[in-house]
């Protein structure tokens, strides 16, 4: 039974028939994997013990301590999720300056997008092809078709037509239902993996700066603390030079 289903695909759709079933199986094997992954990372940011420590972060008001980051790395060590792996990173350089961290988890995010992304350049390949594909196996068709009616002497009969038209639509849908769930799974695959990057980054950069010493990190708050430390002297001192600027413009003006 399977040959005879292989023979009448092959009939349909001609030469093409592998070049479409190559594409058609990669496309497919590359969304089952991003699909696992996809499924894996949501369960794990949405369990809410696993992500306990990152609501813990954004309600701390307590610098960061030696006893602090070690219980913070003991929770972060044990998961294995993005946000996690990139804590437990960047708290392990704990004692490396600011723009050293910075530059770290720069490089750590990069890698994780090219990671949540891989694939999907070979699933907009394939997306572009298998049209062409398609399209390829309608002027074949018809190629083939005129080729019949040449070499008929007769009158042009409905079977005569059918054959050529036949591969020519065949082919056409073929390509068709290959490239629209291969395109439209790259860009979902591609924002949900670009969303995912974002976030980490965010909670990480938050991370970073409760390390260097800023007490609020807490991003429902409408001013960090570090901006809010700011001395009277330094007001007053910034006052005096607005009022000087202004003076001498106005003495600039009247002259």
């Amino acid at each position: 039974m399977p040959v005879t289903d292989f023979s009448t695909l092959q009939t349909q759709l001609g030469v093409l028939t592998w070049p479409l079933l190559l594409c058609a199986f990669l496309a497919l094997m590359i969304c089952l994997e991003r699909s696992a992954l996809f499924l894996h990372q949501t369960l794990l940011s949405i369990w809410p013990k696993k992500q306990a420590w990152i609501k813990a972060l954004r309600q701390s008001s307590s610098a960061a301590t030696t006893e602090n980051v070690s219980v913070l790395l003991a929770q972060t060590s044990a998961q294995q999720d993005l946000l996690a792996r990139g804590a437990t990173l960047l708290l392990k350089q704990v004692h490396q300056p600011k723009v050293l961290r910075e530059e770290l988890l720069s490089l750590w995010i990069n890698k994780q997008q090219r990671d949540l992304q891989a694939g999907l350049k070979v699933l907009q390949v394939i997306g572009i092809i298998s049209p062409l594909l398609g399209l390829l196996g309608t002027v074949l068709g018809l190629i083939d078709m005129f080729a019949q009616l040449g070499q008929s002497q007769g009158p042009v009969t409905p079977a005569q037509l059918s054959a050529g038209l036949g591969l020519a639509m065949n082919t056409t849908a073929a390509g068709l239902i290959i490239a629209v769930p291969a395109i439209t799974a790259a860009h979902l695959f591609g924002i949900w993996a670009q969303g995912q990057c974002l976030r980490a980054g965010h909670v990480l950069n938050q991370l970073n700066l409760w390390l260097a010493g800023i007490e609020d990190i807490s991003i429902d708050s409408n001013q960090y603390q570090a901006f809010s430390k700011v001395s009277s002297k330094s007001r007053s001192s910034s006052t005096e030079q607005k009022s000087a600027f202004n003076s001498h413009t106005q003495i600039e003006s009247q002259t």
